[in-house]
């Protein structure tokens, strides 16, 4: 491994990448702690531990940067859920998607295009109501005297603040290393492990005076964390191998084809996705009950939504497999596939071309894909579950969500 990353250091193309990415997560982490103008911070402040616990996920994403409520507070969820609604959308929903997204490399431009339009006009409405919420939730005190004009200010400061991180996003995708997006949700979740820890030892988790027992907990810890990266790896790592033939072909006074390869299915080729969407999706109602916490209504789905919830752990499972199918599918179409290797005179060993190959790779993808959602599903409810028993704060019983993102990004970023 050690050979591995001083060979990366050689290459100068792979050296500026990794640098350029570094820098752009320097900026990232220094606009975590920038303030947005006319907020007082220090109520905020004074109620750190309540939005934790209230705002947990969100707040670990950003990088600590909700809980100071800085120009990064938002962080990247309106682009997150403004790419949702796009793909589903180009599912035969709006013609002119569908039609772009079959369109390739340009089509790709187009929908990106309406992506970045989504993310700041949902940012807007997001950041608008996150204002004048925590404003009511903190009486009034932290926007002091707040007029309409303040709120739109503000608004506009948070939608920026996405909007900057989306570009760094993009930057990091063109010009760095990995996804854009997943690297700066990668360096939130990195960000915030110090102060997990923190939360940890200073709860009820951790007794005075109990020295084996604290000291069995953390190891028991370990271990559960030790299991979660070997079985994030092994299902990220794992592939099923479609052989395919060729056809050999002469065209004109030259041979083609004739030569045997394979089609790479990965068991979870949704990679992490699927969880920050379900989980986007999920908390959404929930921040916007907090800010009505005195209705009835606003109780009801604050309490029976949490993802710690029965019926929020349910719907949570559920988002994660259906979104698990749902991307999988829009990445790898076997319709497609069975046309492409039509086309080219491929075909699987055993199965006739066209109909026959789409409902083979069909079977075959929806029993890897069943496999890996329900994997999903189990590493970022069971965490949950164990933590509610055990008394660990709710900020640390996300650890497995965000755990399995921080090792799933690792390993695409290695690639």
């Amino acid at each position: 491994m050690f050979k591995t990353l001083k060979n990366i250091w050689r290459v100068e193309e792979l050296r500026k990448r990794i640098i350029f990415t570094l820098f752009v997560l320097i900026i990232f982490r220094i606009g975590s702690f920038v303030p947005v103008p006319g907020v007082n911070k220090d109520v905020f402040t004074q109620t750190n531990q309540a939005g934790n616990e209230l705002f947990g996920l969100l707040n670990t994403f950003s990088g600590g940067a909700l809980s100071q409520f800085s120009i990064f507070a938002l962080s990247i969820f309106p682009y997150i859920t403004s790419s949702i609604i796009v793909q589903l959308l180009s599912m035969d929903v709006i013609p002119k998607f569908a039609e772009w997204n079959k369109q390739g490399e340009h089509g790709k431009k187009q929908l990106a295009q309406i992506t970045r339009y989504g993310t700041v006009i949902l940012g807007l409405i997001q950041a608008f109501a996150m204002s004048v919420g925590f404003n009511r939730m903190y009486g009034a005190e932290m926007v002091p005297g707040a007029t309409f004009i303040d709120y739109v200010v503000i608004a506009i400061v948070l939608t920026a603040g996405t909007s900057f991180l989306m570009w760094l996003g993009e930057q990091i995708t063109e010009r760095g290393i990995g996804n854009g997006i997943s690297i700066i949700i990668f360096a939130g979740i990195a960000a915030g492990i110090p102060m997990h820890i923190r939360t940890t030892i200073e709860s009820n988790f951790i007794q005075d005076g109990q020295v084996f027992m604290n000291t069995l907990k953390g190891l028991i810890i370990l271990l559960i964390l030790i299991l979660i990266i070997t079985g994030v790896v092994f299902i990220q790592q794992g592939i099923r191998k479609i052989p395919v033939q060729y056809a050999k072909r002469v065209v004109g006074n030259k041979m083609y084809g004739g030569q045997n390869t394979h089609i790479p299915l990965k068991i979870n080729g949704a990679g992490v996705i699927p969880v920050i969407f379900a989980m986007s999706l999920l908390q959404f109602p929930v921040i916007l009950a907090s800010f009505w916490g005195h209705m009835s209504w606003a109780k009801w789905i604050t309490a029976n939504l949490a993802y710690d919830s029965q019926l929020g752990m349910v719907l949570y499972v559920l988002m994660i497999i259906g979104f698990t199918f749902f991307y999988t599918f829009v990445q790898m179409n076997p319709n497609q596939m069975a046309d492409n290797m039509k086309k080219n005179g491929g075909y699987v060993p055993g199965i006739r071309p066209g109909k026959a190959t789409e409902k083979y790779l069909t079977r075959v993808m929806t029993r890897l894909t069943m496999t890996g959602a329900l994997f999903l599903a189990v590493i970022s409810v069971l965490p949950v579950f164990f933590g509610s028993l055990a008394g660990l704060p709710r900020t640390v019983q996300i650890g497995g969500t965000s755990l399995l993102i921080v090792v799933g990004v690792a390993l695409d970023t290695m690639k």
